[in-house]
């Protein structure tokens, strides 16, 4: 990955720049990865440059050029002839994500939504009462290491268990480079020592308390709604939330008041797939207000963007590159995180992707190959 630096400037642009075979470099030469994370650069006090085409901005234009980070923030996105094959994205925001639950991958076949997940004695819920500490805390690990590995940066999670649960995630979290949204569930003291709340649904109780609450704290407030019919939507509405989830059966009246009141959506669609529930109109939802991807419970589906992405794409009538800011800024902006795209003054989260590998080479559409086609084992750098 070369600039354009001449032999006057003391070398090749290798040279120059530090820039390594993994497509990030340093002025000094030296990329390091946290320990286990061989394919993830941290951009914490370097200046980091990686080159390659780069989806700039919002509409995520390709353009030929470098992507400067320092301290952590990209000061600079540049046109410019370079060597390298890669394709530079932003680095995924997962929207919506349940990591306690893995402990329990692909438990529950042929089990309805309510028997799988709903509370106090759903699958998902006497499972999570049945394990130790120590299981819940290395199984949440585990994944989020997969999240970072597939190139996620940040995720908003529903963290069941209370204020225990809250404490389990930040033991699981500790020393994996991800930037979690962390929404405590069932008690106040969770959602005070977490970043919000998120409630599971209007049916499943009452939470103008805690919405009162969590909004008094400054807090993020999200809930569950329209995953099984429409009924539970307009009391969702009623609390004022930050953002819904599912709105699977979302009727034209919800429709109207999401676009009145700017309420933003994360869709799960594989998820809801699984749950039997249908999917959503993923179309109708993002020509009302934002619309944000999440890949939701860990037992029900890998937390991988990549798979949330296609399944959307194929499914819904939307552009790729409206799926793509889904699976990035649409969820920084609903989680309030200076994230999810390449300009100049956003932080430094990169995905860098082998634009050579033998199942993007060749691609004429860098936005839809992104979006389509790219997985994990194109991922030659994350940076975060």
């Amino acid at each position: 990955m070369a600039d354009d630096a001449s032999p006057a400037d003391g070398g090749d642009a290798a040279d120059v720049l530090g820039v390594d075979s993994d497509g990030a470099g340093t002025e000094d030469g030296a990329v390091e990865s946290p320990e286990g994370f061989d394919r993830v650069t941290v951009a914490d006090g370097d200046r980091i440059v990686v080159e390659g085409t780069v989806l700039r901005g919002r509409a995520f234009e390709p353009i030929e050029g470098r992507v400067v980070i320092e301290d952590g923030e990209i000061v600079a996105v540049e046109e410019t002839r370079t060597d390298s094959d890669a394709i530079v994205c932003p680095a995924f925001v997962n929207a919506h994500t349940h990591v306690g639950d893995s402990i329990a991958k692909e438990a529950g076949e042929g089990l309805d939504l309510d028997e799988l997940v709903a509370p106090p004695d759903g699958l998902k819920h006497r499972l999570l009462r049945a394990a130790d500490t120590e299981e819940l805390v290395a199984a949440m690990r585990r994944s989020l290491r997969a999240m970072v590995a597939g190139g996620t940066a940040a995720h908003v999670e529903f963290r069941e268990g209370g204020l225990d649960g809250v404490r389990e995630y930040r033991l699981a979290a500790g020393g994996v480079p991800i930037d979690p949204v962390l929404l405590g569930r069932e008690t106040e003291e969770a959602m005070r020592a977490a970043d919000g709340f998120g409630a599971s649904g209007a049916r499943d109780g009452s939470f103008g308390r805690l919405r009162n609450a969590t909004h008094e704290a400054g807090k993020l407030f999200g809930i569950h709604a329209g995953e099984r019919d429409p009924h539970d939507v307009n009391p969702a509405l009623d609390l004022d939330p930050d953002f819904l989830v599912h709105m699977v059966h979302p009727e034209r009246v919800h429709l109207e008041r999401l676009d009145d009141d700017a309420i933003p959506v994360v869709v799960c669609p594989r998820s809801n797939l699984v749950t039997r529930v249908g999917v959503p109109p993923i179309r109708e939802l993002a020509e009302r207000t934002t619309v944000a991807l999440g890949t939701d419970n860990v037992m029900l589906n890998s937390p991988s963007m990549f798979r949330e992405m296609e399944f959307a794409n194929k499914l819904a009538d939307v552009p790729a590159a409206e799926v793509l800011r889904m699976a990035t800024v649409n969820g920084a902006d609903l989680a309030g995180l200076n994230c999810g795209l390449i300009e100049e003054g956003r932080d430094g989260k990169l995905l860098v992707l082998d634009g050579d590998s033998d199942n993007l080479g060749g691609a004429r559409d860098a936005v839809r190959a992104v979006v389509r086609r790219a997985g994990e084992r194109d991922v030659d750098r994350v940076v975060l």
